[in-house]
């Protein structure tokens, strides 16, 4: 066999596999129910839930500890929004968690008989993230996980004894929904041909459990289910009411009537019932229905099927006995119907809707029809006028706030999906995150009544926040407490205070820079300023937004940049601090021995140290770095010369001599080296980077770090720089170009002085 003959083959077996699943005999349908009743007993809002869960997961909480935490967390929803997507929808942490709690409660069937519409400003996605959901939809019902069924009646005219001389060129035509013969052998029979079975499936779409009469639904399924966990939430839980309340649609109802009458035997009635995968396909219009604004209302109000019908009655014997017509409702019943936009022709369709979601049933002629959907539809705010009729079944709707993103971080993904990943090379960390800061400003209330509970005198925190906390409630929005808070407003952040300030979302957003003009701003900037090889900086991001009317002359509040590159500034310090602090305790312990050992000697001299071993370049610099460490960067020669002495005078006369000889103590087992080590630590971290900034030399190998000039430095300067460099790169995601230039901003802009007492 060739390749591509065997390719073909593979080909047409995986369609066979998923394409063509054979329909289930109702015993079998019920041996699958025993065995998995969480897949098999849901209806269309509980498989919606399991969808939305399968693709999102149950989210990340940060500060799991958090004894105020209010559950407000971290929801991964790129397999759901994003992958395999023509436009990806981006939903920020706000809109995920917004989601998700309308969304749980469809697991326990509380929120039926509703329309849930999506809210937002033009440009804020809400047809892309509806789009979006609807095809994930279709793909997931397509998987085992999400497997639901629909009833399929496979009647035996043999067993019914009726006439089989319809001609097959005319039966051939009735296919797929509008219902057809067999077109293989049933399980159960080798002997019978297909004109021997006729195919009528359920136009709503119901379960096929829903045939068990009312009276007997209970002491079946009680029998059937040998899971006790299981079995104890199917009959005491909110979520499985429906399995013991619902009815099959009028047309299953009579039919099985119908069938029951005729062979006044039950399990000859059920050998008929099947299960077939309930196939959801929007462009088919099959579990899925989307309607736009432009398209016209049909005017025909019944469905039906001649060609059935008269089989049907041929079966039956009786015109009146099973009438098989239904509404256009019935195509998303258990399923999914939804407007895109409530103006034009969706205006009617959603009025007509009025009764449905109220009462859950639709009228087609003198029949009463079963609808329960999933009613979905997505509006902007102006278009509420369009529903001001409806104000009568106002309670039964429930709206989702779409708006413009609020989280820097989504918003810079929403930068990076367009302009390519490659974009944040060319910035310093946190710049990126800064010019989406900027943006999202435009869209914040200017004053925020829950921050201001929570911290009323938000000036203490001028060297690095605004003065209406917005960049504090940025980051609250995004999920993340930062450490420059004070631990007296850290332990007052209670539940209360937090739902109060994520509550406020709400009401903002639907203002500002838009999702499309946001996108033009940073092209404009990203074309201005990204030249190779030299980073993007926080300084052409302030200068860009002041040349816009960035100081309150434009939708960005006033004095907002400013506090932005403060808040900055006192970020990278600390990036710095960290990156320069990379001691250790063996580090800080072999430094303070070095010392100790060095200061026996006159400079110019190297020298192994007995402690440690390392071999050691006795010079100035040597002393110097050590002593600023303990003294402090203001510290003058003579003051350091003195202390030198000190210590090798104590060391001489007591730890030597006494300690080590005579008591035989190590080095670090004595007084001098206890005491030294104290007040090198606390020094340390205070002032950690003091050494440096009164120091040319530092500065200057910072700039020529990597370059054949840094080899002259001095080999402390150099180990230093080396590990500033190190640090800034793997623990901050620094470039080295970007290291080197953030580290002479930090000291040519003195933060260190400017944040003395932080």
């Amino acid at each position: 066999m060739g390749t591509q003959e065997n390719a073909v083959n593979i080909l047409y077996q995986k369609i066979k596999e998923r394409e063509q699943r054979p329909p289930l005999p109702f015993s079998e349908y019920m041996d699958l129910a025993a065995s998995s009743p969480n897949l098999v007993f849901r209806n269309i809002f509980q498989m919606f839930h399991d969808m939305i869960y399968c693709y999102i997961g149950e989210g990340v909480n940060e500060y799991p500890d958090d004894p105020e935490s209010i559950n407000y967390v971290y929801y991964d929803c790129s397999k759901l929004f994003e992958e395999g997507a023509d436009h990806p929808f981006f939903g920020d942490r706000l809109f995920a968690n917004r989601l998700i709690a309308h969304i749980s409660p469809f697991r326990r069937g509380l929120r039926q008989n509703r329309i849930y519409i999506f809210e937002g400003p033009h440009g804020c996605g809400k047809s892309t993230f509806l789009n979006n959901v609807l095809m994930k939809f279709e793909q997931y019902a397509k998987t085992d996980e999400g497997a639901s069924y629909e009833t399929l009646w496979r009647l035996n005219r043999n067993i019914l004894g009726a006439w089989q001389g319809p001609d097959q060129r005319l039966l051939s035509q009735l296919q797929g929904l509008t219902g057809s013969f067999v077109s293989e052998v049933p399980r159960d029979s080798s002997v019978q041909s297909a004109k021997d079975f006729l195919e009528v499936p359920c136009p709503s779409h119901d379960n096929p459990v829903l045939l068990i009469p009312k009276a007997y639904r209970k002491e079946f399924l009680d029998e059937l289910i040998t899971n006790e966990e299981f079995k104890h939430k199917l009959f005491s839980h909110k979520q499985y009411e429906w399995l013991f309340k619902d009815s099959p649609c009028t047309i299953c109802q009579s039919l099985y009537q119908t069938l029951l009458d005729m062979l006044d035997s039950p399990s000859r009635v059920f050998e008929m019932i099947f299960a077939r995968r309930y196939i959801f396909n929007r462009r088919l219009g099959a579990g899925i229905s989307v309607f736009n604004p432009g398209d016209r209302v049909s005017k025909t109000g019944v469905m039906t099927n001649s060609l059935l019908q008269n089989q049907l009655n041929e079966i039956v014997r009786d015109s009146n006995r099973v009438k098989y017509f239904y509404s256009r409702y019935a195509n998303t019943n258990n399923g999914i119907y939804a407007l895109m936009d409530i103006k034009a022709y969706n205006k009617e369709r959603f009025s007509n809707l009025h009764g449905i979601i109220s009462e859950g049933v639709h009228k087609v002629e003198d029949i009463e029809e079963n609808v329960n959907s999933l009613f979905l539809a997505v509006m902007n705010p102006e278009d509420r006028a369009n529903i001001a009729d409806t104000q009568s079944f106002a309670d039964r709707i429930t709206y989702i706030k779409i708006p413009y993103i609020l989280d820097y971080n989504t918003e810079v993904k929403i930068y990076r999906n367009t302009f390519g990943n490659q974009i944040s090379k060319y910035f310093l960390p946190r710049v990126l995150e800064n010019f989406a800061k900027v943006i999202i400003s435009s869209r914040l209330n200017p004053r925020s009544e829950g921050m201001a509970e929570w911290i009323p005198e938000g000036e203490k925190y001028s060297r690095y926040c605004d003065k209406n906390l917005l960049l504090l409630k940025m980051d609250i929005y995004t999920g993340f407490i930062p450490s420059w808070l004070a631990e007296e407003d850290r332990k007052n952040f209670t539940a209360k205070k937090r739902r109060r300030i994520i509550a406020e979302s709400e009401w903002e957003g639907d203002k500002g820079i838009t999702g499309r003009d946001s996108i033009k701003i940073f092209n404009e900037f990203y074309s201005a300023y990204a030249k190779k090889g030299k980073p993007i900086t926080m300084e052409m991001v302030y200068s860009f937004f002041s040349k816009q009317g960035g100081n309150g002359g434009g939708p960005i509040p006033w004095g907002f940049l400013d506090s932005l590159v403060r808040l900055y500034n006192y970020t990278v310090l600390q990036e710095v601090k960290e990156s320069l602090y990379y001691y250790n305790e063996e580090n800080i312990s072999r430094e303070i021995q070095n010392y100790l050992f060095a200061v026996n000697f006159d400079t110019g001299q190297t020298q192994k140290c007995s402690f440690t071993g390392d071999e050691l370049e006795i010079t100035e610099d040597f002393f110097e770095a050590v002593e600023r460490r303990v003294l402090g960067a203001n510290a003058l020669k003579g003051q350091r010369v003195a202390f030198r002495k000190e210590i090798q005078n104590q060391y001489a006369s007591r730890t030597l001599t006494q300690e080590m000889l005579l008591d035989g103590k190590s080095i670090s087992e004595t007084q001098l080296y206890e005491s030294f080590h104290q007040r090198y630590i606390h020094n340390l971290k205070e002032n950690v980077l003091d050494p440096f900034l009164k120091n040319d030399n530092f500065r200057n190998a910072v700039k020529d770090y990597a370059t054949e000039s840094f080899k002259s430095y001095d080999k402390r300067i150099r180990e230093d720089v080396s590990m500033l460099i190190k640090n800034l790169t793997s623990k901050y995601g620094y470039t080295e170009q970007g290291a080197k230039e953030v580290g002479i901003y930090v000291i040519d802009s003195d933060l260190a002085t400017a944040f003395a007492s932080v």
